[in-house]
């Protein structure tokens, strides 16, 4: 497997701006997917406790990625955090990354830690739910196939959500294959929307032009929920997707020990407590969430290798049925 065996998901995705200023020699480079907020705390908290800038990068995981292999010939990243587990996994198996364990990765469980990578924070994927649509409330994923729900319904695009896609990848490997599309057949009848990444999936929820998401990114809603946003996060009961967001330092940096310090950060109480603050779940067992935590959450068994590689196929199935591009 390749780093790049979603290439749909990746496919002439743009690259953004760089968003921090420019540091001094010692600075390092860390390329992002997940809050932007999360990221400037982490960054400024880092910088005053060592000195050392963070120049930021901040995209989505597809782009992050894209990023990536558009340097590959001259790396510029020292760090890089993105949404996807796979995403790391393939960087391991190319030989891109340094090997390290921070001290403080002993907290985290170690299936979510390899030799070159180690979880930042957890998310899961849910139901977002509008109260106010009139709609029945769900209580699982085949809810929203239900008649109350027709044209009601918002997907992120899993050509552009790595999660989406793993939420469709998990639910077939625990399902079975012909139970799954029947499902998404359902859904196709009854009118559900791929829209676009995960706030462009939710948007439309918050204003009430949508009753709910199939496969909300709990974290995303978590935080529009404690701006006083009307929408409730379900976790169905038939079980989700828990997405562990890797962090990792690439071979190639020019400033490993600076690269390894700023993992350590990320992996202190402050770190984590910042992790927890974007309402995702911290990754060490020792940190407290400020949402329901794993124990709280039916969760889909880990992808296995076969699960993984047949993400591409899957894709190109769901780009069918949905008429996507």
């Amino acid at each position: 497997m390749t780093i790049f065996s979603h290439s749909t998901l990746w496919r002439g995705l743009g690259v953004a701006a760089l968003v921090c200023a420019t540091g001094s020699a010692s600075a390092l480079t860390v390329y992002t997917a997940g809050p932007g907020d999360l990221i400037n705390e982490l960054a400024s908290g880092f910088e005053a406790e060592t000195g050392i800038k963070a120049e930021v990068f901040q995209a989505n995981t597809g782009k992050v990625m894209a990023r990536l292999e558009a340097e590959a010939a001259n790396p510029r990243a020292d760090v890089v955090i993105s949404a996807s587990w796979d995403s790391a996994l393939d960087l391991q198996q190319r030989g891109w990354l340094l090997d390290y364990q921070s001290p403080h990765a002993a907290k985290v469980p170690q299936l979510y830690k390899g030799p070159g990578y180690v979880a930042q924070g957890l998310s899961a994927l849910a139901i977002a739910w509008n109260p106010a649509s009139g709609t029945p409330r769900p209580a699982d994923w085949k809810d929203l196939a239900q008649p109350a729900f027709a044209g009601k319904v918002n997907m992120p695009d899993p050509s552009q959500s790595g999660t989406a896609l793993e939420l469709l990848s998990g639910l077939q490997a625990a399902q079975g294959e012909e139970a799954v599309w029947a499902l998404f057949g359902q859904f196709k009848d009854n009118g559900m929307a791929v829209a676009g990444a995960n706030a462009q999936a939710l948007n439309p929820v918050l204003q009430g032009a949508k009753a709910a998401v199939f496969g909300a990114v709990d974290y995303v809603t978590y935080a529009a929920q404690a701006k006083g946003e009307k929408v409730e996060i379900i976790f169905p009961s038939s079980a989700t997707v828990v997405a562990a967001r890797p962090v990792m330092i690439l071979k190639s940096s020019k400033v490993p020990d600076e690269a390894r310090k700023f993992v350590d950060y990320i992996l202190s109480d402050k770190g984590q407590a910042a992790v927890a603050k974007a309402y995702l779940i911290p990754a060490r067992t020792d940190v407290a969430a400020q949402r329901p935590g794993l124990s709280d959450i039916q969760a889909l068994p880990p992808a296995g290798d076969a699960e993984r590689a047949g993400r591409e196929a899957l894709l190109q199935r769901f780009s069918e049925l949905f008429a996507r591009p």
